[in-house]
């Protein structure tokens, strides 16, 4: 077999180099478009774990939202909110 010429060496070691170059910059890309999906993933996990230590307290968060209903369930949650801050100034 024949030794490749000293210009095809470089040659290939350019292009070896440009597509390590390029291969890091998708990699970062990439990591950079997966970074708001990681974000969701990890508040999904932390409610998660949540619910697992906590199941009585989950039951009873759903069940008061079943019986009451969401939309009626928020507007008390707004009217205390805003009671609790009145009353804690």
């Amino acid at each position: 077999m024949s030794r490749p010429s000293a210009s095809h060496e470089v040659s290939l070691a350019l292009r070896r180099r440009e597509l390590v170059e390029r291969s890091a910059a998708q990699r970062a890309a990439l990591v950079a478009s997966a970074e708001p999906l990681l974000r969701k993933a990890q508040a999904l996990d932390r409610v998660v774990g949540y619910v697992q230590r906590n199941p009585v307290l989950a039951g009873a968060a759903t069940a008061v939202t079943v019986l009451f209903g969401s939309r009626r369930l928020l507007e008390v949650a707004g009217r205390a909110a805003r009671l609790y801050f009145l009353l804690r100034r």
